[in-house]
């Protein structure tokens, strides 16, 4: 088991919830753990997409998949992560759409 730094955490973290599925999968699992198929269906995606999503989430340290019987429920890896998302949820962001837009035609910016 490897422990990171804070700044590896952050861009795991980081990694993670740069594309939109899987920022909604991790909003899904702070409710409570979910099968696979039950989040596929719920995101409106693919099961193999899912797979993979999950499978960098996990890789991330972000998820854990948790046996039950034959199957695998996932939820979040460590408690702490549903607290920081209700956290980064609740954050309001004034957005500088002159600086920010022009930064994202060469994806400089967020």
């Amino acid at each position: 088991m490897e422990t990171l730094s804070h700044v590896d955490v952050l861009a795991r973290f980081g990694h993670a919830l740069s594309d939109p599925t899987r920022a909604r999968v991790l909003i899904a699992l702070r409710e409570a753990g979910a099968y696979p198929t039950e989040l596929a269906e719920q995101l409106g995606v693919s099961r193999t997409s899912l797979s993979n999503h999950l499978a960098c989430l996990r890789g991330c340290g972000l998820v854990a998949a948790v046996p039950e019987g034959k199957r695998l429920r996932y939820e979040l890896a460590d408690g702490g992560l549903r607290k920081a998302l209700e956290d980064l949820l609740s954050t309001v962001l004034t957005v500088d759409s002159s600086v920010c837009d022009a930064a994202l035609a060469g994806r400089g910016c967020c």
